[in-house]
């Protein structure tokens, strides 16, 4: 008798959120959304205690017809999209080129706000070759291991040890009870390798503040953070203390401009602020004093008529022996098809080389 079943190949991808998850069915082409939910307000994943004992299992049931399944895989992953790429940096805000490579923290995106988790990349800035080398979850030592993004990573050579801020956007899961703020973390163990927990620590910068940069200036002898406060829109501020943690008072800004993903980068000896925006442009800017001075040449920049614009510009410049002065990473806007509600998972990738004038 004639086999009555038909073989039709494909694969579904459940793709776990710290707070939520979405289902795909993958056949021909892209996978297709075809369910997304969240259960933060019936359990939290991020508990350490429920991820102690936290198992995965497959079930099916059908009314009719036959289901052969091949295999079962889990797997970390790149997520839907790439975002809020930074590149980490020695504690004087110099970009760490490490066994021949740039390392870059980027978030993985699964959906919006907080679906998403910090990813650490590397990458020969010659050949554009993008690995996926690391996970960092962050603990405030209250239970939960959190998925908190948009951070600054820097080595501090003086004191042997890894440090940086962090966005708190984890606070989205449980917006009745957190708050987002700027978060300072901390590791003696290098992150950049498998799966790290970095110790997180407020310092007293709630409210709406996102993507933090952080350098130690030799100069002034102070730190100084570069970061955008939501003030009518996004705006850009630079603060600064005598500790890489604490006490942090503004002496510019916020500029008029609409600006996020910044970033301080050293350009032919001298410091400078790059700014994304929703103008179509990026902004660059005066150290420390944000006094606007040009906008970044660009040939085929990352967006278009009906897309986002503001990306994080991510200028970083390279020694001698390298064929190009300067690279940049950056990411487009377009959000993943299919999904529903807020959709912020964005993610081409741009390889960009560059010159001085």
């Amino acid at each position: 008798m004639e086999d009555l079943y038909q073989n039709i190949p494909s694969k579904i991808i459940l793709q776990m959120l710290g707070s939520g998850l979405v289902v795909y069915s993958k056949n021909l082409g892209i996978p297709e959304v075809i369910g997304q939910g969240d259960f933060n307000k019936y359990i939290d994943l991020r508990k350490k205690k429920i991820i102690q004992s936290f198992q995965s299992n497959l079930f099916v049931q059908l009314d009719g017809g036959k289901v052969e399944i091949n295999k079962v895989d889990m797997f970390l992953s790149t997520g839907i999209g790439l975002a809020d790429i930074r590149a980490i940096t020695y504690e004087n805000g110099d970009p760490m080129l490490d066994q021949g490579r740039l390392w870059y923290t980027m978030s993985i995106r699964g959906r919006a706000l907080p679906h998403h988790i910090q990813g650490v990349f590397s990458m020969n800035p010659s050949v554009f070759d993008l690995n996926l080398e690391g996970i960092i979850l962050f603990d405030r030592n209250d239970g939960l291991l959190r998925n908190e993004i948009a951070s600054h990573l820097f080595y501090d050579r003086k004191n042997k040890i890894w440090r940086g801020l962090t966005t708190g956007f984890s606070a989205f899961a449980n917006p009745e009870k957190e708050k987002k703020q700027i978060l300072a973390i901390e590791s003696i163990k290098d992150p950049r390798f498998g799966f790290s927990v970095m110790k997180s620590t407020p310092f007293g910068m709630e409210g709406d503040i996102e993507d933090p940069h952080l350098l130690f200036d030799d100069e002034a002898r102070k730190w100084r953070m570069l970061t955008c406060e939501n003030k009518d829109g996004y705006k850009a501020i630079i603060l600064e203390s005598d500790d890489w943690n604490k006490d942090f008072k503004k002496i510019a800004g916020p500029i008029r401009r609409n600006s996020t993903g910044t970033s301080m980068q050293k350009i032919n000896g001298k410091i400078y602020c790059f700014l994304g925006s929703s103008e179509r442009n990026i902004f660059i800017y005066s150290y420390p004093d944000l006094k606007e001075v040009g906008t970044l040449k660009m040939d085929l920049p990352p967006w278009n008529k009906t897309s986002r614009s503001r990306v994080w510009p991510n200028v970083v410049e390279l020694p001698e022996n390298y064929l190009h002065q300067y690279v940049a990473l950056m990411m487009d806007r377009f959000n993943y098809p299919g999904m529903k509600g807020p959709n912020w998972t964005y993610g081409a990738l741009y390889l960009y080389y560059g010159y001085y004038e």
